[in-house]
């Protein structure tokens, strides 16, 4: 019959077809979870309800702290717990030891994770310190190519690595300064990594998503302003979520995006193709 689907090929409107993001039998390990408003969060939600067996990577910075983050977490029955200072290499050792040991594969690594100097998230960019430029290059970027160099050797044809970056690596935004400059680095880290992995199978992404309240976030000197100024001028008048955002990444490290790598995807509410933006909201 002409216009029939091929055999075996699923169709939106095959009643008993699959859900198109699937992660069921997915090993996924998420850094960067810090409390309940962390994006790594909303990603991890995301994927646990999409059928991944999570895995938490976090800051060891007290106990204190891991408490919270294992009770945050505890809804997810994440199967490894593990702390890992991305500067350390004793902590990175031990980052693939164990997951070799518990898990034995990763189809999943989630790239959550970006510092920066306080003193250097606001004023002039020009003002930028040595030492601050590297701080936050080495925790923003470099990380990402050290986390994926470390736990290549468990990844296999199929697998996914997704990160996290912001407009301000494209476009100057007020006070992101040496972030915005670590983020451009985290993108073209991002292409670089696609193009070694790709021939392995494996697909190297990133989310660049609207301004969202986060821990990491209040340290921007005007955050407020920029979300108020996005609600006022992004195509959909707000905001996104954290869920939104887990949503994208589900979708970017499932096989419905099997023919995607080297992205950079908006999750913006559209703001990023604004420009003069919504002149009678000024």
């Amino acid at each position: 019959q002409s216009g029939a689907p091929a055999p075996g090929v699923r169709t939106a409107c095959t009643a008993s077809a699959a859900p198109l993001i699937d992660l069921k039998g997915k090993k996924a390990l998420v850094t960067g979870i810090a409390n309940n408003r962390s994006i790594a969060w909303g990603i991890a939600q995301q994927l646990h309800a999409a059928g991944a067996d999570i895995g938490i990577a976090f800051l060891p910075m007290n106990e204190k702290v891991e408490g919270k983050i294992k009770t945050l977490t505890e809804p997810l029955s994440p199967s490894l717990f593990v702390a890992c200072d991305v500067q350390k290499p004793e902590d990175m050792e031990n980052l693939f030891e164990t997951v070799k040991k518990e898990w034995g594969q990763v189809d999943i690594l989630i790239h959550c994770l970006a510092f920066a100097d306080r003193n250097d998230l606001e004023g002039e960019f020009v003002n930028t310190s040595k030492a601050g430029f590297d701080l936050a290059l080495g925790v923003s970027a470099y990380s990402l190519i050290s986390l994926t160099k470390s736990l290549r050797p468990l990844m296999s044809s199929g697998s996914s690595v997704l990160t996290l970056s912001y407009l301000g690596a494209a476009k100057v935004v007020p006070n992101y300064n040496v972030m915005g400059v670590a983020k451009s680095a985290l993108e073209a880290g991002v292409r670089y990594l696609a193009a070694d992995l790709g021939p392995q199978g494996i697909r190297v992404n990133a989310i660049s998503a609207g301004p969202i309240r986060t821990l990491a976030s209040s340290a921007i000197g005007g955050i407020m302003k920029m979300i108020k100024h996005v609600e006022k001028v992004a195509p959909l008048r707000r905001t996104v979520t954290t869920t939104e955002v887990g949503n994208a990444a589900a979708f970017l490290c499932s096989p419905a995006s099997s023919g995607i790598t080297g992205q950079v995807i908006y999750v913006d509410s559209g703001y990023e193709i604004m420009g003069t933006g919504n002149l009678d909201a000024e």
